[in-house]
């Protein structure tokens, strides 16, 4: 029986929950070379101000940084060059529909390793304005201190 270990966050994306509401999240492959493998699983990727793009029924992500590996030398690619994401038809075709309604788009949220192999958690995500953003952040303050006064509470 195969062993199943917990994935492995390599990279994240931490300001895309602020900026966006999520939907939904889906699980992709991603088309690397080797020394994009060892450089990621080195921790030297960022997701900061990527996207995916869905184009001619393929989904590609979009400035997503990978950094040269150092011992890769003439094996090495461009570090912000355009990556196939790997998801079944039906998938893309739904991800394409939510494409089309207004001020959707598609985030990559994290890049993790899964039995070896490197994954992308690809979400669906709508925009926030900015009163969105503040009101998340008062919500979220308030939350942290109702939680201090009911630790004091307990204390005595």
């Amino acid at each position: 029986m195969a062993k199943k270990t917990p994935n492995k966050t390599l990279a994240e994306n931490r300001k895309a929950r602020h900026d966006y509401f999520i939907e939904e999240v889906y699980e992709a492959g991603i088309e690397l070379v080797g020394t994009e493998v060892k450089s990621i699983r080195g921790g030297k990727a960022n997701l900061k101000d990527s996207y995916a793009d869905i184009r001619n029924n393929e989904i590609f992500v979009c400035n997503m940084h990978i950094s040269p590996y150092e011992q890769g030398n003439i094996f090495n690619r461009d570090p912000l060059r355009e990556r196939k994401l790997l998801l079944h038809k039906n998938e893309i075709l739904k991800l394409q529909q939510f494409t089309t309604q207004a001020g959707y788009t598609l985030i990559p949220l994290s890049l993790y390793l899964k039995n070896g192999r490197v994954k992308v958690s690809l979400a669906v995500a709508k925009g926030k304005k900015n009163y969105d953003k503040r009101d998340a952040m008062l919500e979220k303050a308030a939350k942290r201190d109702i939680d201090r006064e009911m630790k004091e509470r307990s204390r005595y």
